[in-house]
């Protein structure tokens, strides 16, 4: 039980204490200062864990191993400069300093550089994403296209401040000048990776005819640095970019003994940007020495080829008479065939003539004996007109006879005539005769059909035997016997 004080006497007051009263903002800002001086500038090595990158560009993320875990942050300037892209289980190198947030009471590392712990680890994300990416079929060798022989535009994607892109022209002016359009990028660091996929898709972009000519070869190009260094060139989105390209893409990226993701996926490697020079285009001088043996020996194979059909055509014209001869020859019989050609031809209608007179003379007398050939058949077919129309009126009135004879046996053996002696016929609603007693049955509709018109009737009594009637007495007008 609490024991109540009743009187002031009983209250106990604390003895006064000799430490200090502090502030939460004083003690946070104490601990910062303590931190940053003792740990002003550290390295720290740990696993990336939920690291995030916010719309404003600075990195969050937490350092961990196996026992602990930091908070860290990098600002967006630094982030920018970093020789790396973070991501999720990487395990990294961070050199910074450690200071506090006093807003959540938390200390963190405030990274001013990132880097792979070790060489080992960088090597192993890279062949990882090798693999992944052999596995799509990107580096597959029938995706490669052909470098164009003698390309008029060639498009380079490096540095404008680096030796590179003065490499490159120098040794184009070299072998054989052409026009060359540069993309300007960052070849490290931060967004170095964004604007090489960039520059790749930007180039394939360009339609024909327009003000920014499309090249036909493209030139990816970098000096040589650390594995760090040239990692922007191991980022997934280039590999993706030089796989696509429809241009022809070489890669040059670092000295001949580095190898990066896009030398896989480009359609050819270059040791060195000065190499990758010498793959697009030919020595001019070398073409032309060639051009210049080339045409003397297609001018000395015409000359032999000449010569020896000159000498086949003379052989064969020794074989051969006179053509000036044989011309004349010719020329003579054609002259001769003229000759007998124009006299036949005379000779050919007067005979014509001859026989065209000849015609007319039997045409004419044949058109006089048709013509008193024609009057008597028409005097014939007037004479069988009168003669005609008496057999057909003949021929009418004896078919007439015919019909009317055959109407009135017609209608001396119609049931009609009988049905005027008063009988009468008995037909279903169909229409169709009711012959015998078997084919009705009870409440039948029937159709009586009289002399002088039809009646309904309806069957009611449902036997099928033919019915007895009894016979009329003398004295019994209204009994009549049966008809059938």
């Amino acid at each position: 039980m609490y024991h109540i004080p009743h009187t002031m006497s009983e209250i106990r007051v604390p003895a006064p204490s000799n430490l200090p009263e502090y502030t939460v903002s004083e003690i946070s800002q104490a601990v910062k200062h303590t931190l940053e001086r003792s740990f002003e500038r550290v390295r720290v090595r740990g696993e990336l864990s939920g690291f995030k990158r916010h719309t404003s560009g600075h990195l969050y993320f937490t350092l961990k191993d196996a026992e602990a875990a930091m908070d860290g942050v990098c600002w967006r300037g630094t982030a920018m400069r970093l020789s790396i892209r973070p991501e999720d289980g990487m395990e990294v190198i961070c050199t910074g300093r450690i200071t506090t947030y006093p807003g959540r009471s938390k200390y963190q590392i405030v990274i001013e550089s990132m880097e792979l712990a070790g060489e080992g680890a960088l090597l192993k994300l890279i062949e990882d994403r090798r693999k992944r990416l052999a596995a799509e079929g990107l580096f597959d060798p029938e995706r490669k296209r052909p470098l164009p022989f003698l390309p008029e535009i060639i498009g380079v994607i490096t540095s404008p401040t680096g030796a590179v892109i003065r490499d490159i022209l120098h040794r184009l002016a070299d072998r054989f000048p052409r026009r060359v359009l540069l993309w300007p990028v960052l070849v490290q660091g931060e967004g170095a990776a964004e604007q090489v996929a960039a520059a790749i898709r930007g180039f394939n972009a360009l339609g024909p005819g327009g003000t920014v000519p499309r090249p036909e070869l493209l030139i990816v190009a970098r000096g040589g640095g650390s594995l760090e260094d040239l990692m922007a060139f191991n980022e997934e989105i280039v590999v993706r970019a030089a796989a696509e390209s429809r241009i022809p893409l070489i890669a040059a990226v670092g000295h001949e003994t580095d190898t990066t993701l896009i030398d896989h996926a480009a359609d050819r490697r270059a040791p060195t940007p000065t190499a990758a020079a010498e793959m697009a285009v030919p020595v001019r001088a070398e073409l032309l020495a060639g051009l210049q043996r080339d045409g003397q020996r297609l001018v000395s194979a015409l000359t032999r080829m000449v010569e020896e059909r000159r000498a086949k055509v003379d052989g064969l014209a020794r074989g051969l008479g006179d053509p000036q001869r044989l011309i004349d020859e010719r020329r003579q019989r054609l002259d001769d065939w003229e000759d007998r050609l124009k006299l036949g031809l005379a000779n050919w209608v007067q005979q014509r003539r001859a026989k065209i007179a000849e015609s007319s003379g039997r045409l004419t007398a044949f058109r006089a004996s048709a013509g008193r050939r024609i009057e008597r058949e028409v005097r014939h077919v007037e004479e069988l007109g009168p003669r005609l129309r008496r057999a057909a009126q003949n021929l009418i009135e004896r078919s007439a006879n015919k019909l009317e004879q055959a109407g009135k046996l017609l209608e001396s053996v119609s049931y009609k005539s009988v049905l005027g002696r008063g009988f009468v016929l008995v037909a279903d609603t169909s229409g169709h005769p009711v012959q015998k007693a078997a084919e009705t049955h009870l409440s039948m509709a029937v159709r009586l059909h009289f002399s002088d018109g039809d009646v309904g009737a309806t069957v009611t009594e449902g036997s099928r035997k033919p019915v007895k009637t009894a016979k009329p007495g003398p004295g019994d007008p209204s009994k009549q016997g049966s008809l059938l």
